[in-house]
């Protein structure tokens, strides 16, 4: 089994849902008490949210580039940024590293296409869904995507930061999110991406109006893939 590389703590309310999701996907694999191999290093998020305000991603770059040196020094045979948002810097956290950078964006996109989808709605953070970085890496792996209007916008955003990251699940938020998702299904959106890591702890992919996608889960699975390779098929007798 190879070492799965985790840079949490970007909220760590959605790095513990990497962590049961990964392990729960491993024993349901290979049976028994079968577990992931991982490592994860859980960043300071109140100093990741203070590089995103000030836009200073050449910082918020550096500072997972050295968290993804460390793990892959550690051991880890791949990484993953626990987090959409933080996608913005990738590429500059890649390139401080040998080892694959499992990319939630295409492993997303890859899901997307193999349902049919192309005209997918992006529920996430103001960064995600206004920094261009998500919709071009997305519309070049052919899907056009759909992002919701300035005010509804902002609504997704604080209901991120202000609740979610701080453990909050609130019925009215989630009555906002079904209004917000209403209006761009009438607009053409044809699937959901719940493109926070923070957002399937308000919204359950099976019960929307539209097909969701939840990109946690779906980056988690391909960490799975990744570590089990040709073990994944065999069953343990324990």
């Amino acid at each position: 089994m190879r070492t799965i590389g985790l840079i949490g703590g970007m909220s760590f309310e959605s790095s513990a849902v990497y962590y049961r999701l990964i392990n729960e996907m491993v024993r349901d694999r290979l049976g028994g008490f079968a577990s992931a191999e991982l490592l994860m290093h859980s960043v300071n998020f109140e100093e990741i949210v203070a590089m995103q305000k000030a836009g200073d991603w050449d910082a918020a770059g550096k500072r997972l580039g050295d968290v993804a040196s460390r793990l892959q020094s550690a051991g880890a045979d791949c990484v993953l940024i626990c987090t959409n948002t933080m996608h913005l810097v990738a590429g500059p956290v890649a390139d401080r590293i040998t080892i694959p950078l499992i990319h939630i964006i295409d492993e997303t996109a890859a899901a997307l296409k193999a349902a049919g989808c192309r005209r997918p709605l992006l529920l996430a953070t103001r960064y995600t869904m206004e920094h261009g970085f998500y919709t071009d890496r997305v519309k070049s792996l052919g899907l056009d995507i759909m992002v919701p209007d300035q005010d509804d916008r902002t609504t997704v955003h604080d209901i991120i930061f202000n609740e979610l990251c701080a453990g909050q699940i609130l019925d009215s938020s989630r009555e906002k999110l079904f209004e917000i998702i209403e209006r761009e299904r009438a607009k053409g959106a044809d699937s959901i991406i719940l493109g926070c890591t923070e957002i399937c702890l308000i919204l359950d992919p099976d019960n929307l109006p539209l097909p969701g996608f939840d990109t946690t889960k779906i980056h988690a699975n391909a960490a799975v893939d990744f570590a089990l390779g040709d073990q994944a098929t065999r069953k343990s007798v324990a």
